[in-house]
C-alpha cells in the first residue's frame, strides 16, 4: 500500500525537509509541495490524495481554516514550530502532529500511523456494501458506525458534511453527496436534489414536488425530477 500525498507549508526550507524525507520512504509518494493553501486547494479538486502534511500558521489562510474547505478530507499530519496548537489538531482529528524543527523517526512514525489509518478505513469499506453486504462504516470524528442500507432513510447535504438519517439518529461525516452516491446500491437509493438523497424503499407519499419519508418533507428538484419519475412509473407498471 501506498499513501499519496501533499504537502502544504510557507517556508520553503520546510518543504525540502519534508520532499527529503519522503524519498526515503518507500510507502510515500508525495506528489506535489505548494506554499500557497488556495493553489493546493485547486490540486485538491482534480487529484486525490490520500494524506496531507500541513503547516497551521500560513499567511492569509491558516492550516485549520483549509482543512474547513476542504470537501473530502484527506488525512492529515500537521507540522508546526507551535506546540500549543497540539489540541486543536487532535479535535481536528489529525493523524499526528509534529514539531518543527522536524526529525526523521518521529516523520516516519507519523507515516506509519496513516498507513494503519488507510488500512483501517479500506478494510471496513470493503467489508461493507462493496462486497455485496448490507451495511456500510460511515466515519464521524474518531468513530465508525455500523449502519444497515436499510435502516437510512436519506441523506441531507450541509455543507461541508452530510448527515445519514435512520430512525434512531442522525450521523454526520465529512463526505460529498456524490461520493455517498457511489457507496450506495442504485436499485435502493436516488438523488433527488442536491442537497438529498433518498431511501427508495422508505418512500410513504410522493405529492407534486415533494417526497415524503418517515415525516421529512423532501423536495425534488428540476435537474432530478425526469429520473426520479421513470422510476415511479416503473414500480406502477
Amino acid at each position: 500500500m501506498t499513501l499519496r500525498a501533499i504537502a502544504v507549508d510557507d517556508e520553503p526550507l520546510a518543504l525540502e525537509v519534508i520532499q527529503r524525507f519522503a524519498d526515503k520512504i518507500p510507502s510515500l509518494d508525495l506528489l506535489k509541495s505548494f506554499q500557497n493553501p488556495i493553489e493546493a486547494s485547486e490540486f485538491l479538486r482534480k487529484e486525490s490524495v490520500d494524506l496531507i502534511f500541513l503547516d497551521i500558521q500560513m499567511p492569509d489562510l491558516t492550516g485549520m481554516q483549509f482543512i474547513q474547505t476542504l470537501a473530502e478530507r484527506p488525512l492529515i499530519i500537521f507540522t508546526t514550530a507551535y506546540s500549543e496548537y497540539a489540541v486543536d489538531s487532535y479535535e481536528m482529528d489529525a493523524v499526528d502532529y509534529l514539531l518543527k524543527p522536524v526529525l526523521f523517526d518521529r516523520f516516519y512514525k507519523a507515516v506509519n500511523k496513516a498507513l494503519l489509518q488507510k488500512q483501517a478505513i479500506e478494510a471496513l469499506e470493503e467489508s461493507g456494501s462493496e462486497n455485496g453486504k448490507d451495511f456500510l462504516f460511515i466515519k464521524s470524528d474518531t468513530r465508525f458506525f455500523r449502519v444497515n442500507l436499510s435502516d437510512i432513510l436519506f441523506i441531507e447535504g450541509m455543507r461541508d458534511y452530510i448527515a445519514v438519517h435512520t430512525p434512531k439518529q442522525r450521523i454526520l461525516t465529512l463526505m460529498s453527496m456524490t461520493n455517498m452516491l457511489k457507496k450506495l446500491p442504485e436499485d435502493r437509493f436516488m438523488r433527488v436534489h442536491k442537497s438529498y438523497i433518498i431511501g427508495l424503499d422508505h418512500i410513504t407519499l410522493i405529492q407534486h414536488n415533494r417526497v415524503i419519508i418517515n415525516d421529512k418533507e423532501i423536495p425534488i428538484s428540476s435537474s432530478y425530477k425526469e429520473s426520479f419519475l421513470k422510476f415511479v412509473e416503473g414500480k406502477e407498471d
